[in-house]
């Protein structure tokens, strides 16, 4: 049994090529399956690849062998507009998702919870101490337990509390001292406090879910994952798969003793990298893909550490030495120069269907659930004629981990359009007529120089600089040489330029007003009209925050969803839960929901509608739309009810402020209390009286002699 919070993959799901098979005569089968699916996906692939060069170009500004320039024209310049359009969208997309520095995932139970409670309620009688110290001992024991139960006795999946009782039999009696107390369902009396299992059970697993996603880097490969999303139309993610996790420690002697826990992972796939299913439009429909990976000596090595991989094969392929097959598009995306020799190996990793046949050639062993399935989901890896791993899909429900988003969805390819492509005949527009603005300028700027040399002496250097002296023979003054100035229409082609930019701003949907532009006229100069316009921006991104939702951040929080639920012992984590990306939610500003969670708030106090309302849900929304972690400023509903009876108890023990008698009507304020009225010693505080005065003759009388 593993440790609390670490995740158990169960080997006994996956079943693998071993190193002993004998069944390694038809290796070579597999490898040309493999790489014969990946021909096929990077034959059809290549147009898509034509227009990622050419957005990569624009992007960084740079002219492709299609762009001639004719010996007149002189300028060269680009103007990189494509760059601001690119990072201003990617910029938008991010702050959209991490407005409030956390992954933009929540977990919450289905509208009918199966196998957890939805809700359950506890009597209490206020005026019982008894009942009180119970339910108290109840939550210090264990608050984390959602059914108040010690592990050997929760609820299974479909059960009641008779149910639970029934199946622990002789140990019954461990239910005696809370099981009175709970019902299933929610409290109809102002003597019970409801509680809500499945909701406990939600929010344990979104903890658990945003802290795999924070150790896997996730927040980082999503960026990597937007970034290209936004240039070149669609971003590639991966994941959850195990992975074996080094945490440094130190034992007590100083030494380090490093702790290997295995966890899920995630990572962004460069979109050159990844070849999908000819025939998909999405990664629904796919039944294949391939991922090529460019490795290192040290990364292949590291291969043999990693479940399931054949350390022979591995062996082998390092024996043969690097061979890496470089494609076109690598040299034309390169600064500089690059030698055919690379010390990198070609790894293709594959994940789809393969034929039952195949795999039993092979050495694979085929599960008895499986044994009249004709094609069954897989991972296989190869390298130069060598298979590396081979293993059924351990994912159940059986699922590819890769995750296509799209920036423009494309209803009719599998890749999307991104903000270069958009904007692609806008960036040629702009580059011409800037090109012909400065040649233009050039000339205009300069005197073209006529020179009739008959009438100069034969010989003279022709060259023109102040103060040169042109020796004349014949003609009349100033006709020997004399200057020609073409006119200046550098303006005319501003213009145009102009109009090609706010054409640019059309096509792509982002103003230039939202990435810094100055000098923007009609409506954009007030106030208002900038709030109209910011508005109307936002229309164009929430398009693509919507895609982010749809096709990445939802399934990819299902596939950890499903990953802990098969692959976790953590039971207090596991219900009947669903998964809901909030990218989308967080267009709306946080002082707009925090203002509407406020006015909700107001109208829920009324105690006709309180009942009705979920405050623990609008206390922790609203301490989201402060930016804070609702985790750490609100109470679980176990410890507000137990601070709730602190709170009372100390409101009890409290003494009534005492009013101050008010003195009678012509006489003096009565005394402060505890003063003395009898008191002559003149400390203050007293009043004198009659009588309290010393006579003359007495003690204290200041006349005597």
């Amino acid at each position: 049994m593993a440790e609390d919070n670490e995740v158990a993959f169960d080997t006994a799901d996956v079943t693998a090529m071993q190193d002993n098979d004998p069944a390694l005569k038809s290796e070579s089968d597999v490898v040309s399956f493999v790489q014969g699916r990946f021909k096929r996906a990077e034959d059809v692939r290549q147009q898509d690849e034509q227009r990622w060069l050419k957005a990569y170009r624009n992007y960084r500004g740079l002219y492709g062998p299609d762009v001639q320039f004719t010996e007149t024209e002189k300028s060269r310049v680009f103007v990189k507009v494509t760059k601001t359009k690119t990072l201003a969208a990617y910029g938008q997309i991010i702050d959209v998702l991490f407005g409030n520095n956390n992954f933009p995932l929540t977990v919450n139970p289905t509208k009918l919870p199966d196998g957890v409670a939805e809700s359950v309620h506890i009597n209490i009688d206020p005026n019982a101490e008894k009942g009180q110290d119970e339910l108290r001992q109840a939550f210090e024991d264990k608050p984390s337990e959602p059914f108040l139960f010690k592990p050997n006795g929760k609820l299974q999946p479909g059960e009641t509390i008779k149910d639970l009782e029934n199946r622990l039999g002789a140990a019954e009696n461990k239910l005696n001292t809370v099981s009175d107390k709970i019902i299933e369902g929610s409290g109809t009396t102002n003597t019970t406090v409801t509680f809500h299992p499945a909701m406990i059970a939600a929010k344990k697993m979104e903890k658990k879910i945003h802290d795999q996603l924070e150790e896997s880097g996730a927040n980082k490969q999503l960026r990597n994952t937007a970034f290209e999303m936004a240039l070149f139309g669609t971003g590639i993610m991966k994941g959850p798969f195990a992975l074996d996790k080094e945490y440094p420690n130190w034992n007590e002697d100083g030494e380090y003793d490093p702790l290997v826990k295995t966890v899920p992972s995630t990572s962004h796939v460069s979109m050159w990298n990844f070849y999908p299913d000819p025939d998909a439009y999405n990664m629904d429909e796919a039944e294949y893909c391939v991922e090529r990976h460019k490795l290192s000596k040290t990364q292949m090595r590291n291969l043999k550490n990693r479940p399931f991989f054949r350390a022979e094969s591995i062996e082998a392929c390092l024996d043969m030495g690097a061979q890496y097959d470089k494609k076109y598009w690598e040299d034309d995306m390169k600064d500089y120069a690059i030698e055919n020799y690379t010390e990198r190996y070609e790894v293709l990793e594959f994940w789809g269907y393969v034929d039952a046949d195949i795999l039993e050639e092979n050495g694979v062993e085929i599960p008895e659930e499986l044994a009249d399935v004709e094609q069954i989901n897989c991972n296989i890896w190869v390298c130069q004629g060598h298979v590396l791993r081979m293993v059924l899909n351990p994912f159940k429900p059986v699922r590819i981990p890769y995750y296509a988003v799209p920036y423009e969805h494309n209803p009719y390819s599998f890749f999307g359009v991104g903000i270069a492509e958009n904007m692609d005949d806008t960036q040629t527009l702009m580059n011409g007529f800037m090109r012909m603005a400065i040649d233009n300028a050039a000339l205009s700027g300069n005197l073209i120089i006529e020179v009739d040399e008959t009438n100069l002496v034969p010989g003279q250097d022709l060259s023109v600089y102040p103060g040169k002296i042109f020796r004349r023979q014949g003609g009349a003054p100033g006709q020997a040489i004399f200057g020609t100035k073409f006119p200046n229409v550098a303006g005319e082609n501003m213009q145009l330029f102009d109009k090609a930019r706010v054409l640019a701003d059309e096509s792509t949907g982002f103003p230039s007003f939202a990435h810094g532009q100055t000098g923007i006229q009609g409506v954009g100069r007030t106030a208002s009209g900038i709030s109209m316009l910011m508005s109307a921006a936002n229309g164009s991104i929430r398009n693509v925050v919507k895609n982010v939702d749809d096709y990445l951040l939802a399934p990819m929080g299902k596939a950890f969803y499903s990953f802990n639920m098969q692959f976790d012992y953590d039971t207090d984590i596991k219900g009947d839960l669903e998964i809901k990306a909030q990218g989308t939610e967080s267009l709306m500003a946080n002082e707009v929901r925090s203002q509407r969670l406020m006015q909700f708030l107001q109208v829920a106090s009324n105690p006709a509608l309180a009942p009705f309302a979920k405050m623990d849900y609008i206390i922790r929304e609203i301490a989201k739309a402060m930016d804070l972690d609702p985790d750490k400023v609100t109470n679980s509903l176990q410890d507000a009810v137990i601070q709730s009876e602190i709170f009372k108890k100390f409101q009890e023990q409290q003494p009534q402020q005492q009013q101050a008698p008010q003195p009678p009507e012509g006489g003096a304020a009565p005394a402060p209390a505890g003063a003395d009225v009898q008191d002559t010693t003149g400390g203050g505080g007293a009043q004198i009286g009659t009588g309290t005065a010393p006579a003359p003759g007495e003690e204290g009388f200041t006349g005597n002699v």
